[in-house]
């Protein structure tokens, strides 16, 4: 029931929204618009905390103003919230016209989700309508109208002054507001759009009117060479002009190299890169000759241009001296194969090395006897090995193939970090002589008519235990010093011709041949073992764990199954020595 003087306080309340709402459109930008709506919340509708969520282009909605809690502002501002979590809370608790409010007894569900908020605990309500702290209020705002505009965002509000739910005055007052603000923003948006255009249209005019002048000093005084020529007819190709760095490059003056076209000037053995390389957008790497008759290597692009609107086309080609990258290009290969931080192969690298001891004849085909495949367990605590009931083409057993006795020279000296191996060595045999990698099976036989004493290419994959705590406690510089420990002492317990590569993050792959099932256990457990003493890190002790999982290459499989059935025997042994604890940091 009204009281007396209610509708003094609506008239009052009217007022108040008449002003801020009025407010809205003397805000000169978007973010003054956004700003304003925030404030004329807190100004004019009696709550102590907005916020305006506002949709981004790719669907999610940022916090881009609040008002009320400068607090509150440094917590939330430009944070985003997931348009599904959104579209979520728009969904639950009670309808009040356009606005949505979810009481606290069912907002407990919301405290986990990405959306972006400042909630406090407090005490029950006291009475009916009491305001609680963990109550939500939003008011969408649509582009066109509640019923069929698209959202445009969010205003969500907290705290009213009075301390009580909004009655139906109120709420009519917010989703007023909130409508006259979606319109106010779509305005600031279309004003900003019209303030962008014109820019970007003045900004072409000047482009254009000054884009010859432009071209000619960006021509000329080019730090590299740069030339145009002929398109088409019979004196396609002839250099028309050159500018002064490719007459330097060259040793050529520009009256002499009008004489002349690429096609002239090309190394014979480049002639075919050249022809093949197309006129507009065409690249190439190739060798043009010096007065001296030396050769100098460069980087050749091309593109169209016209003279004028109809005029004829001519071939503008980039000119860029790389003699200096070629003389590189080897070190910059290591760098491309090797992680930064630690030295080690990458994960490119270490599917390379890996590829290469495979092909894609399968176990069983061809000369190779068929049998059953026996997966090798994983290991449980570096106890004992774990079975594994069925089979599993990822496990350790890729097939029932003979083990080749062969071990190639390159592994004995070394040759996973140097030799032929480097450069392709193992990729010569997969060629020329191939020979076959088998998995050994569980009983500690070759695949295919094992004599007892197998050996195959064992894959150890190692997940680190308890690093992430390190890296959020003590920050990366931490983490990447506990990496590059890590890296160290594993490239210490193994032999010289085996791999260790850092698959990324905390995961760490060891490629080691000439091993049977025992043997591939006890590196593993050394390998753990090395691991595990404390790491001091700017004199602090640290302390990381490490689970193992073994996998076998076998020919017929790729690498990525090989590192797949090392990555899941890995995650068998972590969840098995997780019932007992793995200490860290």
């Amino acid at each position: 029931m009204e009281t007396e003087s209610e509708p003094y306080v609506r008239l009052a309340t009217l007022r108040q929204v008449h002003q801020v709402v009025a407010e809205l459109n003397t805000a000169r930008s978007l973010a003054d618009t956004l700003q304003t709506v925030a404030d004329g919340i807190v100004a004019g509708l009696g709550y102590e905390l907005a916020a305006v969520n506002l949709v981004r282009p790719d669907g999610d909605l940022v916090v881009a103003a609040v008002a009320g809690s400068a607090s509150a502002e440094a917590l939330l501002s430009g944070r985003v919230g997931s348009r599904v979590s959104w579209e979520r809370r728009l969904t639950m608790g009670d309808q009040w016209g356009d606005l949505r409010f979810i009481p606290y007894t069912e907002g407990w569900v919301l405290d986990e989700d990405d959306v972006p908020q400042w909630h406090t605990a407090g005490p029950a309500p006291r009475f009916a309508d009491e305001w609680h702290p963990m109550d939500r209020l939003f008011a969408p705002m649509y582009t066109t109208g509640p019923s069929g505009g698209e959202l445009l965002g969010v205003i969500s509000v907290d705290k009213p002054r009075n301390g009580r739910r909004p009655g139906a005055w109120g709420r009519e007052a917010l989703q007023m507001y909130a409508s006259q603000s979606a319109i106010a923003i779509s305005n600031a948006r279309l004003r900003a759009n019209m303030q962008r255009a014109l820019v970007r249209l003045e900004r072409e005019q000047q482009a254009l009117r000054a884009s010859e002048e432009s071209f000619r000093q960006a021509f000329e005084y080019a730090p590299s060479g740069m030339a145009i020529a002929e398109l088409g007819g019979d004196q396609h190709g002839r250099l028309h002009r050159t500018n002064d760095a490719l007459c330097r490059l060259l040793g050529r003056s520009a009256s002499q190299m009008r004489r002349y076209s690429f096609s002239d000037l090309v190394h014979p053995e480049d002639i075919g890169t050249l022809l093949r390389t197309s006129a507009e957008g065409g690249r190439a790497e190739l060798r043009l000759a010096r007065r001296d008759g030396t050769y100098v290597w460069v980087s050749l692009r091309n593109s169209v241009v016209a003279d004028a609107a109809d005029g004829p086309r001519f071939l503008l080609t980039h000119v860029e001296d790389i003699e200096e990258r070629k003389r590189h290009e080897l070190q910059l290969a290591h760098r491309a194969s090797h992680d930064s931080l630690t030295g080690l192969p990458n994960s490119a690298e270490l599917r390379a090395r890996l590829s290469a001891r495979l092909c894609g004849r399968p176990p069983g085909s061809e000369t190779h006897a068929a049998a059953d495949v026996a997966p090798y367990g994983c290991l449980d605590g570096f106890a004992e090995v774990e079975s594994v009931a069925s089979t599993d083409p990822y496990g350790h057993g890729f097939g029932s193939d003979t083990a080749p006795d062969f071990v190639p020279d390159e592994y004995a000296d070394g040759g996973y970090a140097h030799g032929d191996y480097a450069h392709g060595g193992y990729a010569h045999h997969h060629d020329h002589h191939h020979v076959h990698t088998f998995a050994p099976d569980e009983d500690g036989g070759e695949g295919v008519g094992g004599d007892g004493d197998a050996r195959g290419l064992a894959v150890l994959f190692c997940d680190l235990d308890g690093f992430k705590a390190i890296n959020d406690r003590y920050g990366h510089h931490t983490g990447d010093a506990v990496l590059i420990e890590v890296a160290q002492r594993l490239s210490n317990g193994v032999r010289e011709g085996d791999t260790v590569a850092r698959l990324g993050g905390d995961e760490f792959v060891v490629l080691a041949d000439g091993l049977g099932p025992a043997e591939a256990e006890d590196l593993a457990v050394r390998l753990r073992n090395a691991i595990i003493p404390p790491i001091r890190v700017d004199g602090r002790a640290v302390r990381v764990g490490a689970s193992f999982g073994i996998g076998w290459a076998g020919c017929g499989m790729s690498a990525d199954e090989v590192l797949h059935s090392a990555d899941q025997r890995m995650y068998i042994e972590k969840r098995s020595r997780a019932k007992a604890g793995r200490r860290a940091g």
